[in-house]
This record gives structure tokens, C-alpha cells and sequence, in this order.
């Protein structure tokens, strides 16, 4: 075999293993990218929003360390990587089953470990699990979960939260007290409260008729736009309730079924979290299910009363 040959033999032996070299990077980087494509259909990244005040998330019923846990976080990762966030409100049962402060890097701190390396902040308030050990002291007190007592109040842009202690051992009288203080001094114009039990529910434990003689008119008169909870392991969206919307995000690691009532938006027992965009004059509220797919859009309006 003369040189040329052997070189025109070797060049093209280099050239179909470099073609199939190429093409395998190229079919590779387009499997990664049809994995994430696939995976985040109804999340694809949008472009800055100018007007887009806040964006956070909520979930709750959180803390059992188990794969359903871990689906819904995983979740809220893919979320993040395409619409970010920096706020997460915990709206208790953060630790399973008694609220024993030493399992919180099985049912907090690993499940979350992505988010709280990007410095995604959670807001957490109690569940009933949640007391059953030395009533919930250890988490007011841990740091990551960034509560400032049983019940306070922060402000992110022009949202103020106002977290709540909803277990039947809680201060009542003071609270009460202080959340209807605190929401006549407000000047924020978008005024979000949540706790852990349901005021409206079609779950399992249903609407809580004191909650509602309660909170109704309280919100009501102070403009509260949106009460966020757990307890029922399920997702439910009301209608506004004379100007409240009431959000029940309590799939965030195992589910119950739920029902429908009159004032019922959506609901269902899927594993899932809620993300919330705040702009000048609305909420526009997201639910996603571990498939990372949005089942559910609603919009609370500035003034829904």
C-alpha cells in the first residue's frame, strides 16, 4: 500500500471517529437538554420582569425526609433554576413526628441543601406536630428556620407576611392582640398572613367555623389579600373570601384526598408547592406538582374585596 493511500486511509478513519466523537457530544448535550427541556415544560425561564415586585414560594407538611419530600423539593429546585427566588414560607409540621430539633438535617437541611446554598431564606412558623416537643421551642429558636418568635411579622419589598402559631396551646388573647396592632399599622399594600391550620378547607379536617368568625372580618378590615396553610396534606385555592384568597399548600411531602366546596378555586391531592409573583396591582399564583408541571394559575387582584 502506497503512503497515500495510508494516509487517505487514516484521515478518513480520524475524520468518521471524530464525526461520531462530534456527534455523540452533540447527541449528549442534546439528551441533557431535552432532560431539562422535558422536565420543565411549564417553567421555562422567563425573561426579566421590570415590574415583578417579589417572587417566592410556599410549601408545608414538610418534614419527613422521605422520597415524597424530596420529589417536592426537587421541584422547587427546577423552578429555581428558571423563575429565581430567595423566600420560602414553611408554613409548619417542618418536623415529623414529634418535632424532635435532631432530625433536622434528615427533614430540612439535606432535603433543601441546594436552596439553602443559594441562599433561598424559609420562613417557618409551628404545626401541631411541631410542639410536641418542649411546644416547638427548639424550632423558634434554630436559625434556619428564621423566626423571630411564635407568631412576627417581616417585610419583603411591598408584601409584609405576618407568621402565625394556629395550634390550640397559643397565646391567643396576645396574639390576636398583636396581629390586629400590627395590620392597622401596616403600610404595606399587599398584606400576606400565614399559619398552619386551615380557616376554609375541603380536606379532611374542613373549614374551622371559629377560624372564620375570627380571621374573616379581621382580614376583611385590614385588606389581607392572601392566608397561606398547611395541615391538610393536599393543595387547595379559594375564590376570595371577602377579599382574602385562602391557599392550602400542605403536599409538600405526603397527600390525603380532598373534596370541593362553593367558594373552591382548584384543588387536588397531588405532591406540590405554590409560587407567588407580586406585582404593583396583582398576585399571580402558580401550582406545580413534582413533574414540574403548573396545575394550577390563579390571580389575587390589589383590592378583591
Amino acid at each position: 500500500m502506497n503512503l497515500k493511500r495510508r494516509q487517505f486511509l487514516f484521515l478518513s478513519s480520524f475524520s468518521a471517529i471524530g464525526t461520531g466523537f462530534l456527534g455523540w457530544m452533540l447527541a449528549d448535550k442534546n439528551h441533557q437538554t431535552a432532560d431539562i427541556t422535558d422536565s420543565t415544560t411549564a417553567i421555562a425561564a422567563n425573561p426579566a420582569k421590570k415590574d415583578l415586585l417579589l417572587r417566592f414560594v410556599s410549601v408545608a407538611d414538610t418534614g419527613t425526609g422521605a422520597k415524597g419530600q424530596y420529589a417536592v423539593a426537587g421541584a422547587m429546585n427546577a423552578y429555581h433554576k428558571q423563575n429565581p427566588y430567595d423566600l420560602v414560607v414553611l408554613a409548619g409540621d417542618n418536623i415529623y413526628n414529634n418535632g424532635e430539633i435532631e432530625k433536622i438535617s434528615a427533614v430540612f437541611e439535606r432535603p433543601y441543601q441546594a436552596l439553602l446554598k443559594l441562599g433561598v431564606k424559609f420562613q417557618a412558623c409551628l404545626g401541631n406536630h411541631d410542639i410536641r416537643t418542649e411546644n416547638g421551642d427548639p424550632q423558634v429558636k434554630y436559625a434556619g428556620f428564621n423566626m423571630k418568635g411564635r407568631y412576627y411579622t417581616f417585610k419583603r419589598n411591598q408584601v409584609q407576611f405576618f407568621a402565625l402559631d394556629t395550634n390550640g396551646n397559643a397565646d391567643w388573647k396576645n396574639q390576636l392582640t398583636w396581629l390586629e396592632k400590627e395590620l392597622s399599622l401596616s403600610k404595606a399594600p399587599w398584606k400576606v398572613v400565614f399559619g398552619h391550620h386551615p380557616i376554609y378547607s375541603s380536606g379532611q379536617y374542613g373549614s374551622n367555623p371559629n377560624f372564620i368568625k375570627t380571621f374573616t372580618p379581621l382580614f376583611q378590615k385590614h385588606g389581607v389579600q392572601l392566608y397561606i396553610n398547611g395541615h391538610e396534606h393536599n393543595y387547595e385555592r379559594t375564590r376570595a373570601i371577602d377579599g382574602t384568597t385562602y391557599l392550602i399548600c400542605g403536599a409538600g411531602a405526603g397527600n390525603r384526598p380532598v373534596g370541593r366546596s362553593e367558594w373552591t378555586k382548584y384543588s387536588t391531592s397531588d405532591l406540590s408547592f405554590a409560587s407567588y409573583e407580586v406585582y404593583k396591582d396583582r398576585i399571580e399564583v402558580s401550582a406545580i406538582a413534582t413533574n414540574n408541571r403548573v396545575f394550577d394559575k390563579g390571580i389575587i387582584q390589589l383590592k378583591s374585596a
